[in-house]
C-alpha cells in the first residue's frame, strides 16, 4: 500500500517513472497503487479481448494482474521518446515505445503508446492509454 505522505510529494515525471517500472515489473500491484481510489484508466484504442477501460485501483490492479498474468510476453524496457508538460501542472504527456520478447520466440515486439496522466496529491487520477492495438496483439500471440 502507498504511503499517503510519500504519494503527496510524487510530481507526475516521478508518477511516469513507476508506472514503467510497474510494466517492466509486470507488477499489477505497484501499477494499482499509484492510482487514487476512484481513478479511471481508458484505453481509447483498446485491442481485441481487452476493456475500454477500468474503473477504480482494484479494477486496475485486477484488469493488470489477468493480462499480465495471461500474457507469456516479458517487457525488457520501456524507451522514453519525449515527456511534455502542459499548462495544469497535474498533467503530463508521455510517448514511449515497449520493447520485450516471448520466451521461446525468436525476435522482441515493440508496442509504441502514450499515456495522459492526470496526477493529483501524488496519485494518477486519470489515465488515457493510447496504445498499437496490432503491436500489443503480436506481443499476446
Amino acid at each position: 500500500m502507498p504511503y499517503p505522505e510519500a504519494s503527496a510529494a510524487r510530481t507526475p515525471r516521478e508518477v511516469l517513472t513507476r508506472y514503467y517500472q510497474a510494466m517492466i515489473d509486470k507488477s499489477p500491484d505497484d501499477l494499482a497503487d499509484l492510482y487514487a481510489a476512484d481513478a479511471l484508466h481508458e484505453f481509447p484504442f483498446a485491442a481485441p479481448g481487452f476493456p475500454p477501460r477500468f474503473e477504480g485501483r482494484e479494477a486496475v490492479r485486477a484488469g493488470y494482474r489477468a493480462a499480465w498474468g495471461a500474457s507469456p510476453a516479458e517487457v525488457r524496457e520501456v524507451r522514453r521518446v519525449a515527456a511534455y508538460e502542459t499548462a495544469d501542472p497535474g498533467v503530463l504527456v508521455a510517448e514511449h515505445v515497449v520493447v520485450g520478447a516471448v520466451p521461446g520466440r525468436s525476435g522482441e515486439f515493440t508496442v509504441p503508446g502514450l499515456l495522459v496522466l492526470h496526477v493529483r496529491d501524488g496519485l494518477l487520477t486519470r489515465v488515457r492509454d493510447y496504445m498499437d492495438a496490432s503491436g500489443v496483439a503480436d506481443a499476446r500471440r
